[in-house]
This record gives C-alpha cells, sequence and structure tokens, in this order.
C-alpha cells in the first residue's frame, strides 16, 4: 500500500503560480510512475502531468509550458509547479502513483487538493 498526501493548493489570481507536493508514504522504488490528474465540477478527471521513475515527462496539452512536474526520489516526493494560472485551470488535483506489481501495477490517488484561479 502506498498513501499519498497532497499539499500547496489554494487561491490564486490570474497569471499567478502555485506549487503542489505529493508525498508518498513508503520508498518510491517500485513505483514506476507518478502524476498529477484534476477534475472540474461536472468534467471527467484528466491529465494534468506524469513522470517516470526515470524521470520522463507527459503533460495534458492544456498544460504544456506552463506547468513542470518533477520528482525527488530521496524524499519520496513529486511537484508540480504551476505557473500562468488561469481560471479554467480551476479543479480538485489529485496525486496518482503505479506501483510495480504482476500482472498490471497497482495504482493509488491522494485525497485531493484544490485550486482556484479567479479572473
Amino acid at each position: 500500500q502506498v498513501q499519498l498526501v497532497e499539499s500547496g493548493g489554494g487561491s490564486v489570481q490570474a497569471g499567478g503560480s502555485l506549487r503542489l507536493s505529493c508525498v508518498a508514504s513508503r520508498s518510491t522504488f517500485s513505483i514506476i510512475e507518478m502524476g498529477w490528474y484534476r477534475q472540474a465540477p461536472g468534467k471527467q478527471r484528466e491529465l494534468v502531468a506524469t513522470i517516470t521513475s526515470d524521470k520522463r515527462t507527459n503533460y495534458g496539452d492544456s498544460v504544456k509550458g506552463r506547468f513542470t512536474i518533477s520528482r525527488d526520489n530521496a524524499e519520496k516526493t513529486v511537484y508540480l509547479q504551476m505557473n500562468s494560472l488561469k481560471p479554467e485551470d480551476t479543479a480538485v488535483y489529485y496525486c496518482n502513483a503505479q506501483q510495480w506489481s504482476y500482472p498490471t501495477p497497482d495504482t493509488y490517488w491522494g485525497q485531493g487538493t484544490q485550486v482556484t484561479v479567479s479572473s
């Protein structure tokens, strides 16, 4: 089992920045991939960004060039730096981890942190 605890959400005006953090409860050695997803009211959960154990990254189209994901394996933490925030970035942001298992990876989610961007 892996528990994920997010922090760093809050309210900001458009154009501002926020940094989200997600700490895993155990070593990230067996965690293949960590990432961030978000869900706005009335919408499906969508990919924000992911990062693999060897630090390959992937971003959703709507955040490319504005958000940066990073990972500190020693600190068991993944970060999401969000710049040039827009009102449409308003959502609950969830941390995700994929842990190696056979035959398929195990998936874990954090409890979510609210990000609100006002115009």
